[in-house]
């Protein structure tokens, strides 16, 4: 049985365990125990702060846990609003079409401008899953379980949300892209830059120039990553597009991956997700596909994937396992998604 809750400090040593299979470009869980405990107390501080009734860059991690074997296997978050005092930084891709009668040739070229972002929108980020727990299912959980928590809480997070896949990189976590721009003007190795956007960005405001980067003057291997994602986070890509994300115009400033974009309305998680009743709670329901079922609270959030049964009218039944999961009792409220568009 997995299930997906908030992260707590006590996370930390497990999450140390499964990060060391990260390798290399998950930026925003670096294997540094200082980083990832700060960001454990940001977290929980987020979910336990009572006041707040509009996004003010929250960050909220979940992890999720195999309960029967008292082990994490993955970890997801969300950024109620990026940007604020420390900027988020973007290459914009601006296309140019040029000809010139005098000689007949028409070209088009692609312009890479410094985009900088300080105010909003919502962001997920930070996806990782254990590798001997991958599939479409449990990836798609981890993921989809996010957009049930903002449904809970639409008025934490901005009313636009994006992801930053990550970009293509060797096994070495070596990017053609970075050794063609991001060595000349940073003069240090792609992994500590990355890991060093975790400590502090000023780095990248001193360094980076303003002027566009042409990108059909980079070399060919340089340019043929532009805007590609990783082969591992093609089933992340897969699944967002699916609920509603569409590729933008904005790319990564070190492994420039697409960055994707969707109006939170507009997000399948978010539009089809229904709450419900508890009817009744059962010892066993029949096989049917699988619902991300969730709680409707904000600290004590939980979601387990789990058949239910439909009554007219609206009401639902759930399993004895389920209810005692999500610490639920008839009459309770939940709110329900299948886990995949019909």
């Amino acid at each position: 049985m997995l299930v997906i809750r908030p992260i707590i400090k006590e996370d930390l040593p497990n999450l140390m365990n499964i990060l060391k299979d990260a390798n290399f470009g998950l930026t925003s869980l670096p294997l540094d125990e200082e980083v990832l405990f700060n960001r454990i107390v940001n977290s929980e501080r987020s979910f336990n702060f009572a006041e707040n009734n509009k996004p003010g860059g929250e960050e909220y991690l979940f992890v999720m846990e195999d309960i029967f074997k008292s082990k994490l296997v993955g970890i997801s978050g969300i950024i109620s609003k990026i940007g604020g005092f420390d900027p988020y930084y973007f290459y914009k891709l601006e296309r140019q079409e040029r000809s010139s009668k005098a000689i007949g040739v028409e070209n088009v070229v692609t312009a890479m401008k410094v985009h900088k972002i300080f105010s909003g929108p919502a962001e997920i980020c930070s996806l990782f899953l254990a590798p001997e727990y991958r599939n479409s299912q449990n990836g798609r959980f981890l993921s989809l379980t996010r957009f049930q928590f903002i449904a809970n809480h639409l008025n934490l997070f901005e009313k636009e949300i994006i992801a930053e896949m990550r970009g293509k990189v060797d096994a070495e976590g070596n990017s053609p892209f970075w050794e063609a721009v991001g060595m000349k003007l940073f003069k240090i190795p792609f992994t500590e830059a990355d890991y060093l956007t975790m400590k502090d960005k000023n780095f990248i405001e001193d360094l980076l120039p303003e002027y566009p980067i042409i990108k059909e003057l980079l070399p060919l291997e340089a340019q043929a990553v532009v805007g590609e994602v990783h082969e591992n986070t093609e089933p992340a890509l897969h699944i967002l597009k699916k609920e509603g994300f569409s590729i933008t115009d904005l790319v990564g400033i070190f492994e420039p991956g697409p960055i994707v974009s969707a109006k939170v309305e507009e997000i399948r998680a978010v539009k089809e997700s229904k709450i419900a009743t508890i009817k009744s709670i059962l010892p066993n329901l029949p096989e049917s596909k699988p619902y991300i079922i969730s709680n409707l609270e904000k600290h004590k959030f939980y979601s387990i994937l789990n058949p239910i049964t439909i009554h007219p009218g609206g009401s639902i039944s759930i399993s004895k396992l389920c209810s005692d999961t999500l610490g639920l009792s008839e009459g309770d409220e939940i709110r329900y998604l299948a886990l995949k568009k019909n």
